[in-house]
């Protein structure tokens, strides 16, 4: 057995501080420890594959600064990109010529996006997206999924995934019953109960809203006909289906999860992997649907930074990157090979575990399964699942501190990284 102690005196120290100055010590909660116990670790730098903390420890991360970072961290391409980017200036609040460069890359990689409106985060391009679905269909009523999260709009935030989940905590204080009101939930793969949703609320609803691939109750992939169900379903009852694809878009495949499916929705909404790690979010769909946006159309909708210059060069030089050839091919076998070896390694160890991957995203649960919606998910042991990431971050692996969240792998994980990874987790597994 390995000496498994590390130092973390400094990000103790900075913790401790910030904790006086931001609230949990975070500028998102699903970053702070609660739910794995500790303290998170200060992050100094990263590089590729890997993190080194203001103590000096070094981490294979599978995080990725929790999805964009698909071609590796500071990618020298990226961030040449973007100090040729800066001498121009950092926002210009007018029309620049890389918003059409990386519509134009939007537009042609995912199937249902004829028109693309640039935000600065999924949680904006959500927001939008609800409304724009709202006044096309002229119903107020939506139809989302319990564990799916879609940012932290009020609207959004009821039986939502990520640090809701994480953390235990009921819908928010502080969200009116009357902006919920409208909000229908149902159990993910659960087509029978969309259904009864729409019988009982008949010429209502105005869209059901999803991610393909979840990613916010941990991973959970979608049954065999459970995305062709709710085509056919909105289509039947004149209502829009929308992807959220933040997480799975450009990750999953070049066009995210409805090339990989080969279900196109009515609208998609992104972000992560589009900005290359710098905040960026974006909806787009049906040219029909999105002229209706302002100042095409009445729906309003604005930000002083969509658009960004740098969000708009560390993008597009991201989606290059993308487009070589064997990309997606290399994702799907690293990432399966370490998801893999993660199940045999809990079974050989006794471990009462299920998971699986698609392409770059992966996740692993501590219940016997199958996981197939947020229910089965909370079925997992997560103090068990806190003792294991504690195990693996002291072996210097970077997980998602929680039970509800998918990981991430990336271009610059090698075979090396995921034998290492193996290597600790059957460490802590059989410790446990």
């Amino acid at each position: 057995m390995v000496n498994t102690t590390i130092k973390t005196t400094k990000s103790q120290e900075i913790f401790a501080a910030a904790q006086n100055l931001m609230p949990g010590g975070v500028s998102s909660p699903v970053r702070a420890f609660k739910s794995v116990g500790g303290q998170p670790i200060v992050f100094d730098r990263v590089k590729g594959a890997y993190i080194w903390d203001v103590d000096g420890n070094k981490y294979i991360d599978y995080v990725g600064t929790w999805g964009p970072a698909i071609c590796g961290h500071a990618h020298p391409e990226v961030i040449s990109a973007l100090h040729e980017a800066l001498e121009k200036g950092t926002s210009f609040g007018a029309p620049c010529v890389l918003e059409n460069v990386l519509a134009e890359m939007v537009i042609d990689a995912v199937p249902s996006i004829e028109m693309v409106r640039f935000v600065n985060s999924g949680t904006e391009a959500c927001m939008a997206v609800l409304r724009l679905m709202r006044a096309f269909t002229q119903r107020e009523k939506i139809i989302k999924f319990e564990g799916c999260y879609h940012g932290h709009a009020d609207m959004f935030l009821v039986k939502a995934g990520s640090g809701v989940a994480t953390l235990g905590l009921p819908d928010s204080p502080g969200v009116p019953k009357s902006a919920t009101s409208s909000t229908l939930t149902a159990p993910y793969n659960d087509l029978e109960a969309v259904k009864a949703l729409f019988e009982a609320n008949r010429g209502e609803i105005a869209g059901v809203i999803l991610e393909p691939v979840v990613g916010n109750a941990g991973f959970i992939p979608p049954d065999a006909g459970f995305l062709e169900g709710l085509r056919e379903l909105t289509h039947e009852h004149g209502a829009l289906l929308v992807f959220d694809e933040v997480m799975t878009g450009f990750r999953i495949a070049y066009g995210g999860a409805q090339e990989k499916f080969g279900i196109t929705p009515d609208l998609t909404t992104m972000g992560k992997v589009i900005g290359g790690g710098l905040p960026v979010g974006a909806y787009g769909g049906r040219r029909d649907i999105m002229s209706m946006i302002a100042p095409a159309g009445p729906v309003y909708q604005a930000g002083t930074l969509s658009g960004n210059p740098l969000a708009m060069t560390a993008g597009i030089k991201t989606l290059e990157l993308l487009r070589k050839p064997g990309t997606y091919e290399y994702l799907e076998r690293i990432t399966k090979k370490l998801a893999d070896g993660l199940l045999q390694i809990a079974q050989e160890t006794g471990h009462a575990a299920c998971g699986g991957s698609i392409s770059a995203m992966f996740g692993l649960f501590f219940t016997s399964g199958p996981v197939h919606n947020y229910e089965d998910a909370k079925k997992s042991d997560t103090a068990k699942f806190g003792r294991f990431h504690r195990g693996m971050l002291e072996r210097g692996i970077y997980l998602a501190p929680s039970q509800f969240e998918a990981g991430f792998t990336s271009l610059e994980h090698t075979d090396e990284d995921i034998e290492q990874t193996l290597a600790a987790a059957r460490e802590v597994l059989s410790s446990l």
